[in-house]
């Protein structure tokens, strides 16, 4: 496979994987918002739902985002020599570790705490704090990811040239 269609291939993966990333988690927040507290029973049904996209969109998407960068980076020397797309990697690792552990655990424990309330077993108050957890846990998410996407567009040189275009250092 040559070098050009190796890494026209993974911005393909990257930007496909980046799509349902957001779309994931634009589906979260709307969920979120529409989210009825007063409901164990709807409550416990609008988690699963967030739980079934975790599990089945968010995770898979971010898994794509993450390896196909990282695949880029090692194919390019440009991306190796780029200390944005290293700040890049480190936020995906970031921004996946945060979701398994906010995101998808807290619509999990929703969902318990849900079938515990409607059982008799549990307290109602409780998917209040874990609502704060979840919202939380997805708002630092997405910004995260927002920082991501503008140092993909901006590419910014975060550390200074040590020589100029004619060879001759400054």
């Amino acid at each position: 496979m040559s070098k050009n269609l190796l890494g026209r291939l993974l911005k393909s993966l990257h930007e496909i994987g980046a799509i349902g990333t957001l779309g994931s988690f634009g589906a979260c927040i709307v969920l979120l918002a529409t989210a009825p507290t007063n409901s164990p029973v709807a409550f416990g049904a609008v988690m699963q739902g967030i739980s079934c996209i975790s599990k089945w969109l968010l995770v898979p998407s971010l898994a794509i985002v993450l390896i196909s960068g990282l695949l880029a980076i090692a194919a390019n020397e440009a991306y190796r020599n780029a200390a944005w797309a290293w700040v890049k990697a480190l936020l995906g690792i970031g921004i996946f570790e945060g979701t398994l552990l906010t995101v998808t655990s807290s619509a999990r424990h929703a969902a318990e705490l849900s079938a515990l309330a409607v059982s008799g077993g549990g307290h109602p108050a409780q998917l209040v704090q874990v609502l704060r957890t979840e919202w939380g846990g997805l708002c630092i998410m997405v910004a995260l990811a927002f920082i991501n996407i503008v140092l993909a567009v901006w590419r910014p040189r975060l550390y200074p040239r040590t020589g100029s275009a004619s060879g001759l250092t400054p």
